[in-house]
């Protein structure tokens, strides 16, 4: 009786064990394919038309006259495109387009309708504000950075679309897949972020994110950098910074903590899901630099590794 006991316990122990297993398992399997599933959809996005790896120039605005066009003549000289496209006439915090001696082109589109002569909004560090003028291949607008202005130029067919080989990654890793204690702050914290072209700005910090991990407890702070989506950006460094990632900086970007950016509550900081920042692929970016905050001294070995090998 006793040993038909004791095979039972046993028989119990052992499927409560498989059951975990499968659990664990099939956990396991779910963080793989997200995690894939993320990493095609990161790639992807890259490759869009518009995106980071189009990006073919940043060419910084003289006050006066800024004749645009592919021509050699042209201040500002387009590898493709009409000779002669647009004037850009930057006036102390005012740009505005002219058209050059012979006119517009036919297919040159300011915010898709044909180009006139008109004033270019250009918000500090909100580029997406800005009117994208368009033709063939070409999308190009303008940006500020404190006192500058730059035309951004992209074109769908860039050597780095064309010549895309694929993003590099470290093994995923569940380890570096923490839950972090979400430490409001009220009000706002700001803090002025430096960027790779020596320009200043800030942002708001709506808290910190704290978290236990190598034995220790590590905070970073996130910007927020629209109130209207519900998304936090942390810009961190590490120790492999040195050796296997991009030197300035990698991204990470989460949801809203479980009980909203004014309540203490919990919020998942996913490592895996560290991606460079644009500046690793184009010169032509303008990134923002870690605060001192968020520059740990250990090493995350997950997540994206440099995408060239000179970084």
């Amino acid at each position: 009786m006793r040993s038909l006991l004791r095979f039972s316990r046993w028989l119990t122990a052992l499927v409560a064990a498989l059951l975990l297993a499968a659990s664990l398992l099939a956990q396991d399997g779910t963080f793989q394919r997200d995690l894939a599933t993320w990493r095609t959809q990161h790639a992807a996005d890259l490759l869009k038309p518009d995106a980071w790896l189009s990006l073919v120039g940043l060419e910084w605005l003289q006050p006066g006259d800024n004749s645009v066009g592919s021509a050699l003549d042209n201040s500002i000289r387009l590898a493709k495109g009409p000779a002669h496209l647009a004037i850009l006439h930057l006036e102390g915090e005012n740009v505005t387009l002219h058209p050059p001696a012979g006119g517009f082109p036919q297919d040159f589109l300011v915010a898709g309708t044909p180009a006139k002569s008109q004033s270019l909004r250009a918000e500090g560090n909100k580029d997406r504000l800005a009117p994208r003028m368009i033709i063939g291949t070409l999308n190009m607008y303008v940006i500020r950075r404190e006192s500058r202005f730059a035309l951004r130029i992209k074109d769908a067919q860039s050597l780095s679309i064309t010549g895309f080989h694929g993003l590099k990654w470290y093994p995923p890793d569940e380890t570096y897949r923490v839950t972090a204690k979400w430490i409001p702050y009220i009000p706002f914290k700001t803090i002025t972020l430096a960027t790779l072209v020596g320009t200043n700005y800030d942002q708001p910090v709506p808290g910190a994110a704290e978290f236990a991990l190598a034995g220790k407890t590590w905070r970073l702070e996130p910007v927020l950098e629209d109130p209207a989506v519900a998304k936090l950006f942390f810009i961190l460094r590490d120790t492999t910074s040195s050796t296997t990632t991009y030197q300035a900086c990698r991204f990470l970007y989460t949801g809203f903590p479980t009980n909203g950016l004014d309540k203490t509550g919990e919020l998942v900081l996913d490592f895996n899901h560290l991606e460079n920042p644009p500046c690793a692929y184009t010169p032509y970016s303008t990134c923002p630099l870690p605060p001192p905050g968020n520059r740990l001294s250990i090493p995350l070995p997950v997540g994206e590794l440099r995408y060239h090998e000179s970084n």
